[in-house]
């Protein structure tokens, strides 16, 4: 993640309301800042780059940013570096946006430094280079900013540039945690939930997820979520289990989206209700998840929060059993032997059944074994070679309906 720009102005404009104040305020402005006033020239970029007091002109912003970037304004170098990266009013240049960077984190400019550092990490506008990332990231770490302190965390778990050590990633994790950064706090949640280089602490993890799930991070709101859910690190809570399930859910998380519907579906945290089910489930079966398609499938053949459909419960079986999960390519052998939603098809019925045997635990593994031979009793041998051929050659498949 880049670090967008940073507007620490030298002089900032009136906040009064009173427009010919702002007026006198932007032409004293203009006036030093074509004198060659630096700290004018900065502030001038600024005020045009967030249209404050004029109208918002990102061409005039890089103009005046460079002006004062020349005369070696430090923010102003950062800046123009920024709008060459993402192309905001000049045309898009990684290597004239890491030169900017590079005079800037000259002068100690952290969040230069940072983006810097990410510049060498990926290898934009300068050589892939992971030790003048870890560089960079360390003198930025080193004054405080959070972004390169989880950065160089990052660097050192995964031995980029470093030789891997997960105490001195730890200790960068957690001084970026400490200073808000939502990330790092999930990487300490995760850390401690599953022990990694440090002792397994539930309590602990469920107390870094929850200012990362504050802050809006998903996947700490949907760990957040299982863990109140099953009472892990923090007193068993449906309604708070909810809670975090419903905010990961709204930002699209499909295992949270899930959860939730299931959730409604059983009642827990939530009054039972098959409509919030079903709309939960769905979200998450159309980005593949395959649990969640089957448990739709579920609710349309039975009728459930919905109008019995059973061509729609064929439909959510199918997509389940392609990606595998073997409960709804039993339930689907049962749809194409029964004729439901389908023309009955022994053949496909029976490499259903066959697929979910091949992948089921032992006492689901009977039961399919069972079903399939039953629709072997009503099938030629022709046709049984035919579906154990088809079983054979069956490859799942993955992705969003």
């Amino acid at each position: 993640m880049l670090v967008l720009p940073v507007f620490p102005q030298d002089e900032a404009p009136p906040t009064t309301g009173d427009t010919s104040e702002v007026s006198d305020y932007i032409a004293d402005l203009m006036k030093r800042a074509e004198q060659g006033h630096v700290p004018s020239q900065y502030d001038l970029g600024v005020a045009y780059d967030r249209g404050e007091g004029l109208a918002q002109d990102l061409s005039a912003a890089a103009r005046w940013y460079r002006a004062a970037a020349a005369q070696g304004h430090a923010g102003a170098q950062y800046n123009l570096g920024v709008m060459h990266q993402n192309g905001r009013g000049v045309f898009q240049n990684y290597s004239e946006a890491a030169n900017w960077y590079q005079l800037a984190a000259a002068q100690g400019h952290a969040p230069a430094q940072h983006n810097l550092g990410w510049m060498y990490q990926n290898g934009r506008g300068v050589p892939q280079d992971y030790k003048e990332a870890v560089r960079w990231y360390r003198a930025a770490a080193e004054q405080g900013y959070r972004d390169a302190q989880n950065k160089l965390g990052a660097m050192y778990d995964w031995g980029l540039g470093v030789s891997q050590d997960q105490k001195e990633a730890a200790k960068w994790y957690l001084a970026a945690a400490q200073e808000g950064h939502s990330g790092a706090q999930f990487v300490l949640g995760d850390r401690y939930y599953f022990g990694n280089g440090v002792v397994q602490d539930s309590r602990l993890a469920a107390s870094w997820y929850l200012p990362a799930a504050e802050q809006g991070h998903v996947t700490a709101q949907f760990n957040l979520g299982v863990m109140y859910e099953r009472g892990q690190g923090v007193p068993q809570d449906y309604k708070e289990a909810v809670r975090w399930y419903g905010a990961a859910a709204q930002q699209g998380h499909a295992g949270a989206q899930h959860n939730l519907g299931f959730t409604y579906s059983k009642g827990e945290g939530v009054p039972q209700d098959y409509k919030e089910a079903i709309r939960w489930y769905l979200e998450a079966a159309k980005q593949g998840t395959a649990s969640s398609q089957f448990n739709l499938a579920l609710l349309y053949n039975e009728g459930e929060g919905v109008p019995q459909d059973f061509q729609e419960a064929v439909r959510w079986f199918l997509a389940a059993a392609e990606q595998g999960h073997t409960d709804a390519q039993n339930n689907l052998g049962f749809m194409y032997s029964d004729g439901r939603g389908v023309p009955q098809d022994y053949i496909q019925a029976h490499m259903w059944f066959n697929l979910a045997a091949a992948g089921s635990g032992d006492d689901d593994r009977e039961m399919a074994v069972r079903n399939r031979d039953l629709a072997a009793e009503k099938m030629t041998s022709e046709q049984i070679t035919e579906a154990q051929r088809l079983a054979r050659e069956w490859q799942p498949k993955t992705g969003s309906q």
